[in-house]
């Protein structure tokens, strides 16, 4: 049975949370954590989205925030997790999913 649809309402916080795949380390060093910091903010600007709380763990992030529209939440989630993919990818000369 397919799980019910999440309900997102503009304006309204939402708790989000991001894993790394099978729980592994998402961060590996202090530089890590700023330039995630860094690249929320810069997306969070793009997409219309506010950040009220995050907890940044070295396995994975919780964020509080609210959005101008229902697909903003997910339209940052979807740049952020790219951009910083990409950047551990080629940090870490590693490949695939983080």
């Amino acid at each position: 049975m397919p799980r019910r649809a999440r309900l997102v309402l503009s304006n309204v916080p939402l708790h989000l949370i991001q894993r790394g795949n099978n729980r592994q380390a998402c961060f590996f060093a202090e530089e890590d954590y700023r330039l995630y910091l860094n690249w929320l903010a810069e997306y969070a600007g793009k997409t219309g989205c506010r950040v009220h709380a995050y907890v940044l763990m070295t396995n994975h992030v919780h964020l509080l925030l609210s959005a101008d529209r229902a697909e903003s939440g997910g339209e940052l989630m979807k740049a952020l997790g790219q951009r910083y993919v990409q950047y551990v990818n080629r940090t870490y000369q590693r490949s695939g999913t983080l």
